[in-house]
């Protein structure tokens, strides 16, 4: 395996109408039966805020483009294999609001194309009952605390994850 990729990622917690929170659906290219959910978001490009890669990502992933951005709910350090390669990123979790509910993928890039399957919408009842893989962990008590409690004064920094 070569060189893990480090990089600084902006990922987005992104809620519609009914407070619905929209999960991708991905899948190791390899191994298509080895699937799980995550939220939308990627690396900062040189030169870019995290603020700024979270509004890209989110239109490229989900072709959303009336985000409203929030602050920075949580942060986290994970590690993980994927497509070959061990990936070590610091992650920003950014709050985010929008009224469209309907998603586009073309602008995903070729490795997200090999890898999600596609997108979802979630009630927090609904990630309370899932026995899929859900990222990052313990995400539906996270959202059950953030929608009763309202965003933290400060971000939360999350366990780290390795995989």
């Amino acid at each position: 395996m070569s060189a893990p990729v480090r990089r600084r990622v902006a990922r987005v917690v992104l809620f519609g109408p009914q407070d619905r929170i929209l999960l991708m659906y991905g899948f190791e290219p390899s191994n298509p039966r080895s699937t799980w959910w995550f939220t939308p978001g990627g690396g900062v490009e040189p030169g870019e805020t995290r603020e700024a890669a979270a509004r890209r990502e989110v239109e490229e992933e989900t072709g959303i483009r009336d985000l409203r951005l929030g602050p920075v709910l949580w942060q986290r350090n994970c590690s993980f294999v994927f497509d070959g390669r061990r990936w070590e990123q610091d992650e920003w979790f950014y709050l985010g609001r929008t009224e469209q509910t309907r998603t586009e993928t073309t602008g995903q890039t070729e490795l997200e194309r090999r890898s999600v399957a596609g997108l979802r919408w979630w009630t927090v009842e609904e990630l309370f009952t899932t026995h899929e893989t859900v990222y990052p962990m313990g995400l539906a008590e996270l959202l059950h605390t953030l929608l009763a409690d309202g965003p933290p004064s400060a971000p939360v920094t999350l366990e780290p994850e390795r995989n």
